[in-house]
């Protein structure tokens, strides 16, 4: 690559606006949340218009720094030391988000190994809640139901990406189409499954028995971890959705597909973390649950 008389193997990007727009897109958003709930500058509470102007900022430029990002990729600029420099940078993002999931793990072993403790100097009804965990009381998901459907299906998500990933590199392109496609469509039958799964638990009030004192915190502390990896599928739904459109559009080479490398490598993260959730929020502290004593 070259800049002015200099030649070099790093892509020196040209100014751009979306970094701007971003973080007034962004900020709109925050404060548009902020007066929605409590009101803002005039903005009357339940007034979801800011926070939903915001929002769209932010697809706007995610959109167009991403279509950007794929032109520079198509134009040769993605050299294989910028290659390296985005895989890096993939590689610290999964690790944010490990970090990100590892705060609501913590919660749920926190009470389920040492709630005990929570109970000394406490009085009656928050000892007796407490006694196990989940409390005494609450009813738990079977684990052996729904969530082992949604983990086979993962599990089977998991072999396709990879897959379409290895049709890829060999140039098939007609076997890494089928294998995306059937990815996305096990992503979509995840996010349907987990839908009516919670549609089932407000419906029957699991975590909210009347007798269990304090049952709220094992409620927030599986909706918590169960509802952001249910986002995070979504998101890895929407990412493999466009490496297809970008697929059959000609894209992707099997020398430089790091866009698909990059959705391949953040949905075995979601696969990953879905086990840890199934083992122990579901079978291990959850199959023997409070409702069963």
């Amino acid at each position: 690559m070259a800049h002015g008389d200099v030649k070099h193997d790093y892509h020196l990007v040209n100014p751009s606006p979306w970094p701007l727009i971003g973080a007034i897109a962004a900020t709109m958003m925050a404060m548009g949340g902020v007066a929605w709930l409590k009101g803002l500058f005039g903005i009357p509470q339940h007034n979801p218009i800011l926070f939903f102007v915001g929002v769209a900022g932010v697809l706007y430029t995610m959109f167009g720094w991403w279509r950007d990002v794929v032109k520079e990729a198509n134009e040769g600029d993605h050299t294989p030391v910028v290659s390296i420099g985005l895989r890096y940078g993939m590689i610290l993002f999964i690790a944010s988000e490990v970090m990100f999931f590892v705060a609501w793990f913590w919660i749920f072993f926190e009470m389920a190994l040492f709630h005990h403790h929570r109970t000394l100097g406490s009085i009656d009804e928050v000892r007796a809640a407490w006694a196990t965990w989940p409390p005494k009381g609450v009813e738990t998901v079977p684990p052996w139901n729904l969530p082992l459907v949604n983990t086979l299906t993962l599990l089977l998500s998991g072999t396709t990406v990879t897959w379409a990933h290895h049709a890829l590199q060999q140039g098939d392109r007609r076997d890494a189409k089928i294998g995306l496609f059937l990815t996305i469509c096990l992503g979509v039958l995840f996010t349907s499954i987990q839908a009516y799964e919670y549609t089932h638990i407000v419906t029957h009030k699991e975590f909210f028995s009347a007798d269990a004192a304090n049952s709220g915190l094992y409620g927030s502390a599986f909706f918590m971890a169960t509802g952001f990896h249910g986002f995070h599928v979504i998101i890895g739904t929407i990412f493999l959705t466009v490496c297809l459109i970008r697929l059959f559009m000609g894209g992707f080479s099997p020398k430089q597909h790091f866009g698909f490398e990059a959705a391949a490598w953040y949905w075995h993260f979601v696969d990953v973390v879905w086990l840890f959730l199934f083992a122990f929020i579901y079978v291990i502290f959850g199959a023997h649950g409070g409702a069963a004593g």
